[in-house]
């Protein structure tokens, strides 16, 4: 599904020069369930946005879905994005002035999907992710675990190939964490690729493959010996 050879992304001022990755060589299988951990500034989020082509590298190649995209312009990138990518991030981005069902239902807006196909989708996804019940409830009438469950469902509802995750437990408690881990897990067993960034151990557990970065650079990238499923680990 993803191939990076040599890519690489610099920040450039008129006075300082950064590299934020450094010679990524990286291969994302259909199917996989990746964790990308690493202390803060080493890249994480860097790569995140470049593999959910938010950000563009300044060199190498990225191949998406067998297809060099490093040269796409913004509306091809954007085009792909909306068709192939769910994000979920850990301020979960809902917008305040529509409801658990809007929010769900925007990103089907920007394609061309009935009305009453929309409708049978959102309802379908909000039951999946048992938020129902709240379906007319504003965001900040949730609590951060049901927002972080209406969060997954827009990003379930285009059908993603790939879930993008920027520490998705970030601003929830141990309990509310453990569940929105356990239904990215139970959603790449469904078949879904997921890639996590995340800072915790313990949620790294929940991915069949771990990548480490330091500096820019990956410095380890394994498979992980034993996956959590519920709460253990």
């Amino acid at each position: 599904m993803i191939t990076l050879n040599n890519l690489s992304r610099v920040f450039r001022t008129q006075d300082v020069e950064t590299t934020a990755l450094n010679s990524i060589n990286l291969t994302v299988e259909e199917g996989d369930f990746l964790a990308i951990m690493g202390p803060s500034g080493c890249g994480k989020s860097t790569l995140l946005s470049i593999l959910g082509m938010l950000d563009s590298p300044t060199g190498g190649r990225f191949e998406f879905a067998g297809t060099d995209i490093a040269g796409y312009s913004e509306k091809q990138l954007a085009e792909l994005r909306k068709a192939s990518i769910g994000f979920i991030f850990q301020s979960f981005n809902l917008i305040d002035e529509l409801t658990v069902y809007e929010n769900v239902e925007l990103p089907l807006q920007y394609q061309n999907i009935s009305k009453a196909q929309r409708k049978q989708r959102v309802e379908a996804i909000l039951q999946r992710v048992a938020i129902d019940h709240r379906a007319d409830h504003l965001p900040q009438q949730l609590s951060g675990g049901q927002q972080q469950r209406v969060a997954v469902a827009r990003a379930l509802v285009i059908n993603p190939k790939l879930i993008l995750a920027d520490e998705p437990t970030g601003n929830l408690d141990s309990k509310n964490g453990e569940e929105v881990m356990t239904m990215l897990r139970e959603l790449n067993r469904e078949g879904t690729t997921v890639i996590v960034v995340t800072h915790s151990e313990k949620e790294g557990t929940y991915a069949d493959r771990l990548v480490r970065l330091l500096d820019g650079q990956v410095i380890l990238d394994k498979a992980n010996e034993v996956v959590t499923v519920s709460g253990a680990a």
